[in-house]
């Protein structure tokens, strides 16, 4: 595909990929395609030197291997021009119709789209890409064929560049080609982010296998003819495959387990394809006659499976020597699916889309995960995207025998939710298997769930800590935000009648609706409701109506920040974390230090899970914070003179003080610095962050958060 060598890849060999599986394709379609591509890049260069036009003609001929359809391989020839070159909407539509512009449109709309960076605006991305999702899920799979390329090729970019794009792949498109069913396409695009990532670890992994290899010699076609022996002598027809798994995916392994490589078993996988399902369970049981089987590692994906069409069952097995192998068995049919995802929707066999009874209809997939993350807040939405991306599945049953398809470490509560919002709602405990277990116990495959439910019990805020699944965390927001709705409004009403006979002044409805309005509020229940939850202050609806009577809210002292203290206790900032004003927090008490105050997504707070006595509820104050409060930011900004100035000045003009500043990288074009500002509070951080990410002298800026600083 580099066109290096002595045969340069053409549109005649793309043709034959192409035909391979679909001999009736539009070859004059693609033809034309080529040719249109070719001469809208012309004279455009990659990062490498090669001409640009090969990484279209790459990403068509990854598209060939799912056998997709011709406009899905015309989109992939076409995926830049309206984006990189003079061409436009309306020529594509005019020379190639209007389903290849409108999906030609659509990955350039994503390409566009910013995947990480600022939370806000990283959420509202994530909704603008299951839009394009819903709409056509081969906007999707061009999107993920040009990034596994890119990832191929990434080393020609900076090394900035790398990371950041190594990082985005391993955050997002990665897990949503996993969550679409394609794992061969997650594992490569999760080991070439990890060659950049974490090139020693990754090495180490390599070492460690060959070092093994050459102590117990390759072991992969010892076990493959042993299980081709027991199947043939059985009277079973199926093809077996060995491999070693990918080196991303045993460090992951290593990490989730905290295990050494040495102690670390099942790092070769093994697939059997057989004629029939029957077959499938057949070879299941000449296993487990054969060798023994790893008891909690048993998983039936075909009567149970999952929601991407995905088909297969799972067991793992003590082989030669104690090693211990993982065995996947599926048919033919399970096998295109378990390769292609949702793809096998779209792929062709002898010029015909395929009749796969397993593949899914993308549509109702598609609706399926929209539907789990119906929430409207941001950071909620943000939060349950990636919980249902990196899922994992658990299968439980209820009473009746029906199956509950749940996130790994969902609990009874998630349970409830799934079944009915009404029933999560009065949820009041839990049977698993017969047996009474507490509400945030974490659920197991094949467990039997009896939700215990109470006429006038609610939700308790506590369950937003302990659920999974987003519809869950959905619907007990909506029910705390009803509930809480009517105390607001009382106690708003009071708090603004108070302000406003302090400074002589009545609370009329008139006037409530007048600073509704002002402030952009839909009505003056609304406007209470917000001034009873502290969302604005009585101060503010005057000062919206008064602005002459309007006082300054007093600053609150660093000492007396946090609300939910002992009179004795004193409190510092978790170095790992720093949390700031605005932000949810947790206190950890210590002996000798106090008590220390955690962001609540701090991945230090896992540490004393099993230590429910050591935690304090707290809150920060509302009110006016001083600029006090120590963040560190790393910062990627042009290596030119007066820049380092300029972004100083910046800082200082956001009314952030720079407390100290250190040099971590300096390339010829590009300096790395770790700078520590000190702010009031977390609207402070991201207006500072804002205004660092539209400077242009900016390439890249993040808040660093740092485990190893544990207090």
């Amino acid at each position: 595909m580099d066109g290096s060598g002595p045969h340069q890849f053409d549109v005649e060999d793309l043709l034959a990929l192409v035909r391979n599986y679909n001999p009736r394709c539009n070859a004059a379609l693609i033809r034309e395609a080529w040719a249109y591509g070719a001469r809208m890049h012309e004279g455009q260069l990659r990062y490498s030197g090669e001409p640009y036009f090969t990484h279209p003609v790459a990403v068509a001929a990854i598209l060939t291997e799912m056998r997709l359809d011709d406009a899905t391989i015309v989109t992939a020839l076409l995926h830049d021009v309206i984006e990189d070159t003079r061409s436009t909407w309306e020529e594509v539509s005019r020379l190639f119709g209007r389903e290849i512009a409108d999906l030609v449109d659509g990955v350039t709309k994503l390409t566009n789209l910013q995947l990480s960076g600022a939370q806000s605006k990283q959420a509202e991305n994530f909704r603008k890409l299951f839009m394009a999702m819903s709409r056509d899920l081969r906007v999707i799979l061009v999107k993920l064929a040009d990034r596994l390329h890119n990832m191929r090729t990434i080393r020609s970019m900076r090394s900035e560049k790398q990371v950041q794009k190594a990082r985005e792949t391993m955050d997002i498109f990665a897990p949503l080609a996993g969550r679409m069913g394609m794992q061969w396409m997650r594992e490569e695009l999760e080991d070439l982010a990890f060659k950049v990532i974490n090139p020693e670890a990754r090495n180490s992994i390599i070492r460690r296998f060959l070092t093994l290899q050459k102590a117990t010699g390759d072991v992969i076609p010892t076990i493959t003819a042993d299980l081709r022996a027991v199947l043939e002598r059985d009277g079973i027809e199926a093809d077996v495959f060995g491999r070693a798994k990918k080196p991303f995916s045993i460090w992951r392994k290593m990490q989730e387990k905290q295990l050494s490589f040495s102690r670390l078993s099942d790092i070769y996988g093994f697939r059997i394809i057989t004629r029939s399902e029957a077959d499938c369970y057949k070879t299941l049981g000449i296993i487990h006659q054969r060798w023994r089987m790893v008891p909690g590692r048993f998983k039936d994906y075909i009567s149970q499976p999952k929601a991407n069409g995905y088909r297969s069952i799972h067991t793992t097995v003590s082989g030669r020597d104690g090693t211990r192998i993982e065995v996947q068995i599926r048919t033919r049919q399970m096998h295109e699916v378990a390769e292609a995802g949702v793809a096998a929707h779209w792929a062709y066999r002898d010029g015909v889309p395929t009749q796969n009874p397993f593949a899914v209809d993308p549509g109702t997939w598609v609706e399926q995960l929209n539907d789990r993350l119906g929430e409207e807040d941001h950071d909620a939405f943000l939060e349950n995207v990636k919980l249902e991306m990196y899922s994992d599945q658990v299968f439980c049953f209820t009473p009746k025998g029906d199956v509950i398809q749940l996130p790994k470490g969902a609990t009874p509560i998630d349970f409830a939710y799934a079944i009915h919002t009404r029933i999560g709602n009065s949820s009041v405990g839990a049977k698993v298997d017969g047996i009474r277990v507490p509400l945030w116990t974490r659920l197991k495959n094949g467990q039997s769930v009896e939700v215990i439910t109470a006429a006038g019990q609610r939700p308790q805020a506590a369950w937003l800590d302990i659920v999974e699944t987003g519809r869950a965390k959905a619907a007990i927001r909506r029910s705390l935000r009803e509930e809480d709705r009517s105390r607001f409004i009382r106690l708003g009403h009071e708090l603004a009648r108070v302000a406003f006979e302090h400074v002589g002044r009545k609370l009329t409805d008139k006037a409530l609706r007048t600073a509704a309005r002002t402030l952009a509020m839909p009505d003056t229940d609304e406007l209470l409701a917000r001034i009873g939850s502290a969302e604005i202050s009585a101060q503010e609806v005057l000062g919206a109506l008064y602005p002459e009577l309007a006082h300054a809210p007093a600053e609150i002292s660093a000492d007396r920040a946090v609300a939910g203290l002992e009179a004795d206790q004193s409190f510092t900032r978790a170095p790992c974390c720093a949390p700031l004003p605005g932000e949810r927090i947790v206190g950890i008490t210590y002996r000798g230090k106090g008590v220390v105050i955690h962001a609540i997504d701090c991945p230090v707070m896992a540490d004393f899970e099993d230590q429910p006595d050591r935690w304090v509820d707290l809150r920060w104050r509302v009110g006016r914070h001083p600029p006090s409060y120590g963040v560190r930011l790393l910062l990627t900004i042009r290596h030119d003179a007066g820049v380092l100035g300029r972004i100083c000045t910046l800082i200082g003009s956001q009314g952030a003080n720079i407390s100290d500043l250190e040099f971590v990288d300096r390339k010829p074009d590009f300096y790395k610095l770790r700078v520590e500002v000190e702010l009031r509070d977390h609207e402070h951080l991201h207006a500072l962050m804002t205004a660092l990410e539209a400077e242009s002298d900016v390439a890249q800026v993040a808040r660093i958060r740092d485990p190893s600083l544990k207090p």
